[in-house]
Order: C-alpha cells, then structure tokens, then sequence
C-alpha cells in the first residue's frame, strides 16, 4: 500500500483576457498567467474561480 501523499498546494492565476486557471503552486507561472493571491488546496482554489470568473468557461472534466 503506498503512503499517503500531503494535500497539493495550488495558487489562482488569471491571464490579460480575463480567463482563470488553478495552478500547481510549486510550478513557475506560464508566461502570459499571473497570480491573484489566492492559495489553498485545489477545492479553495476552484471556489475562488467560481465567485470571481464572469466570462464564458470551458468544459473540463474533474481529474479525479
């Protein structure tokens, strides 16, 4: 059985159109992408999109 892996942290990134993407906070932030201020785990941060994104939003599936 494998160990049980620490929570991600993510951070929100928006870019200059206004679109909003969860990132992994270890990462660097793609070009073009940069950071509100906002970290957590995934679940904060996909909240956080939710209340402030007012554009149109693509169809994703869950990773999970």
């Amino acid at each position: 059985m494998s160990e049980p892996q620490p929570p991600r942290t993510y951070t929100v990134v928006v870019n200059d159109a206004g679109q909003y993407s969860v990132w992994p906070a270890h990462r660097a932030v793609p070009g073009g992408w940069r950071e509100v201020g906002v970290r957590g785990d995934r679940d904060t941060c996909l909240d956080h999109v939710e209340k402030v994104w007012e554009g149109p939003r693509p169809n994703v599936p869950d990773p999970s």
